[in-house]
């Protein structure tokens, strides 16, 4: 028989959610009283999710659609993924933001920046307007980027990430590598294409709105350099093969997805970023 919330026990999950407390913090009582994790887990995401909901309806936002999301994750410290053995680091809700370790191995790491290097230009951002790719002051890194398949190490690389959060691999775009130098940053910001920009037409006709972000750490930055969630007071280090993901059902600030990597203050930072679309992107 399929347990109920008690009035007060959604009452404390959503001031809890609305504080960013991670989800252990929110599932702890309803296991403490004999739920079991998988519909503890269901329960309070179900909470949560007609919360954003409701929120988006009153704001006259379209509903939410569905966004990646890792397997087996219930409870889970360690995930078989493919070839490998992913950490699950830290969890939070809201925003949903996950912190994995080992996703790539350091060799993998070293390839991929050892590709990039001679391949790379000053990064740009989506022009709100025209819809081109303009150089800005808030992203001061410089970039290239691997189509989809272009070579073994990608095609391994993105078949993981399919695997790790259960998404069409076709989905994705392709992986973008990025090397940040001293005082090099990209100011705070979302990932998904804001519908009220006129620039974002084109970009929505390959593949629909962005649902999901993943950074891949190449290297560790002797200090600084962490991606970092203003709205949620978390911080995550930039550690060599780990990664952080998170995911936006609706291109609104609701999602509480503003995210910024922070200046490098000592040494260099390399990242590789897969973002992922609601449709085939090609």
């Amino acid at each position: 028989m399929k347990r109920e919330l008690a009035p007060d026990a959604v009452e404390r999950i959503l001031a809890q959610a609305r504080a960013g407390q991670p989800p252990d913090a929110l599932l702890q009582p309803l296991l403490d009283q004999g739920w079991e994790q998988g519909e503890a887990t269901a329960a309070v995401e179900s909470v949560v999710r007609e919360w954003l909901d409701s929120h988006a309806r009153d704001s006259g936002l379209p509903p939410s659609v569905p966004v990646p999301s890792p397997i087996d994750l219930n409870g889970a410290s360690v995930l078989q993924v493919g070839d490998r053995e992913v950490s699950v680091l830290a969890s939070m809700l809201l925003p949903r933001v996950i912190v994995f370790g080992g996703l790539l191995s350091h060799d993998e790491c070293d390839e991929l920046v050892s590709m990039s290097r001679p391949k790379l230009k000053r990064s740009t951002i989506l022009d709100p307007e025209s819809g081109g790719d303009e150089v800005h002051v808030d992203r001061t890194s410089a970039g290239t980027f691997f189509p989809r398949g272009g070579n073994a190490l990608c095609e391994r690389i993105e078949a993981r990430i399919a695997t790790l959060l259960d998404w069409p691999l076709e989905n994705g775009e392709a992986i973008q590598v990025m090397r940040y130098g001293p005082g090099a940053e990209y100011r705070p910001h979302h990932d998904y294409f804001d519908p009220a920009w006129a620039g974002s037409a084109g970009p929505l006709k390959r593949g629909g709105q962005r649902v999901g972000s993943l950074v891949m750490y190449l290297n560790t930055p002797r200090r600084g350099g962490a991606t970092t969630f203003p709205e949620a007071s978390f911080e995550v280090a930039a550690v060599k093969g780990n990664a952080v993901f998170f995911s936006y059902d609706r291109p609104h600030t609701m999602t509480r997805t503003l995210h910024a990597g922070a200046p490098v203050i000592e040494g260099e930072k390399w990242i590789a970023t897969k973002w992922l679309r609601e449709r085939r992107h090609d």
